[in-house]
């Protein structure tokens, strides 16, 4: 018998009314899936900062779930950042997802590469070890299989993965690929250099297939032929998309699964649809209704 699948899901702060009902009904619809944890991204400006904030705090208040709130280092000092995880612990949560984050504008040299803030965490593996001293948190972090689009190789993105991880982080999440070998290789390279870290695959249904390919140029992910085939000719038919989408998706976690991956991380997009539809095929099934979890 094949060993359990456990999951956890990615949200975004809603920004208007409507993306907030679109989100909570994404919520109670995959909660009853009981994953390990949800997370929610966490934006540079102040805004994002705060809808992340009431976010997470609406879903700890309202449900059962774990959450993991996104923490970035970009834009703040080091006070400012330790200060909102304080308040974070002090209001139970004890899983945080630590990211450097997008550097906007303000961050970047003439010539568009990233400035740490002067005052602040210059890289991930610098507010990991800064996280130590506000309390025991379950740290996870990002990890790149094609390499990070600033550190341009996967070696690079290697030896950041390792000072993430000497630093305290207990788990690292993939960027989306679909080529399943990018993730098995990687995985090969990580276990060679000896590194010992729970490596989750993250995985994008695609809902649509022209916002994805925007997505995968700015992260340095590969878009392969075979996909880009797959949704040819599909702009005005939503029904036949939704289907490829969701053959491709289950396609991808059944075959990591047959190289014995066993966790897997969803970015939602807030949608629910797709990512129950996937999870369903990996054997999960509700524990909880949603009026349970609610």
């Amino acid at each position: 018998m094949s060993s359990p699948v456990a999951v956890s899901f990615e949200f975004f702060p809603p920004s208007d009314e409507p993306m907030g009902r679109q989100l909570w009904e994404a919520v109670l619809r995959l909660a009853p899936l009981q994953p390990n944890f949800v997370s929610v991204t966490y934006g540079a400006d102040g805004s994002t900062r705060t809808r992340t904030h009431e976010c997470v705090l609406r879903i700890l208040r309202e449900t059962q779930l774990v959450v993991a709130p996104h923490l970035t280092c970009v834009g703040a000092s080091r006070s400012e950042v330790l200060r909102i995880a304080q308040e974070y612990w002090q209001q139970g949560v004890r899983h945080l997802v630590a990211l450097r984050g997008d550097a906007p504008p303000a961050h970047l040299s003439p010539e568009g590469s990233y400035r740490p803030h002067a005052a602040g965490f210059a890289y991930a593996s610098d507010l990991v070890a800064g996280l130590a001293g506000v309390g025991k948190f379950d740290l996870s972090v990002a990890a790149y299989p094609e390499g990070h689009p600033e550190s341009g190789t996967v070696e690079a993105d290697l030896e950041n993965l390792r000072r993430k991880v000497d630093a305290g982080a207990g788990r690292a999440i993939t960027q989306f690929f679909f080529d399943t070998d990018i993730f098995l290789r990687y995985r090969d390279r990580c276990a060679a250099a000896g590194l010992r870290v729970r490596l989750v695959p993250g995985i994008l249904p695609i809902t649509r297939f022209p916002h994805m390919l925007r997505f995968a140029e700015r992260c340095g992910a590969s878009v392969p032929m075979w996909l880009r085939q797959r949704f040819d000719g599909l702009d005005e038919d939503p029904e036949t998309r939704r289907m490829i989408a969701a053959n491709v998706a289950i396609e991808q976690v059944q075959r990591l699964r047959e190289h014995g991956v066993q966790e897997f991380h969803f970015y939602t997009l807030n949608r629910a649809e797709l990512t129950y539809a996937i999870c369903h095929a990996l054997g999960l099934r509700p524990r909880l209704s949603e009026a349970q979890v609610a």
